[in-house]
């Protein structure tokens, strides 16, 4: 079931140069109708499995992976409110390097520092007294009081550098972790796009799947 080609249509009077006479129309897709999940879907948690991308995995692989179907790909995407899938979907290995070089000029800019990190940092007795991952200066230093050794200690060269390559690998890698629908609740949301793409009868109700007016309710 291809999103598209579920868009209900509507027919409008042409506007163009070439039309035959004042009442020609036009029939188009109505792409003001949206499908989306409904919000109690949203809030049961067993409809949803957390899911990995697999290296250059597109929307259409992961719907054959789940649903043997890889039209249903704009489930993933819906699911996931992905609308721009260049750039909320993670990129291919090639892609991200031409990323790389055109962000940052060449493979030597990606391997230049983006920021500076903490490692982490305890006492002798275990407390943790700086977490890892804080982004610092790069010259991070701190100065607590130790219990075991009672007495204060400077804890300096804790800092690690990120380069911009790392720091791009991890949005991309934020990027691969999404939510898959779960195949038995898939007809729920597959019976809500068949309501929400059909038409109420009206004044420009022409059946279920057309709408025709020279000043089309699009909605």
């Amino acid at each position: 079931m291809g999103y598209f080609s579920q868009l209900p249509d509507f027919n409008y009077v042409s506007r163009l140069d070439k039309k035959v006479s004042s009442t020609d129309y036009i029939e188009v897709k109505n792409f003001f109708r949206r499908a989306k999940v409904r919000e109690d879907l949203f809030q049961n948690f067993t409809a949803f499995t957390r899911y990995t991308i697999v290296g250059d995995e597109r929307p259409d692989n992961v719907a054959v992976k789940f649903y043997g179907d890889p039209e249903l790909d704009w489930v993933i995407l819906h699911v996931n409110n992905i609308m721009n899938v260049r750039e909320e979907w993670p990129m291919t290995n090639q892609s991200f390097k031409n990323h790389l070089i055109d962000k940052y000029g060449s493979i030597a800019g990606a391997n230049e520092i983006h920021h500076y990190e903490t490692e982490e940092v305890r006492d002798q007795g275990d407390n943790l007294i700086v977490p890892a991952g804080l982004e610092v200066d790069e010259n991070f230093s701190i100065t607590y009081r130790d219990p075991v050794q009672g007495k204060e200690v400077i804890a300096s060269e804790i800092t690690d550098g990120i380069t911009n390559e790392q720091f791009e690998t991890r949005l991309q890698n934020e990027r691969r972790l999404i939510y898959v629908l779960r195949p038995a609740f898939l007809g729920i949301v597959l019976d809500d796009l068949e309501r929400i793409m059909t038409y109420s009868p009206s004044s420009q109700y022409v059946n279920d799947r057309l709408k025709k007016g020279d000043n089309i309710k699009i909605k």
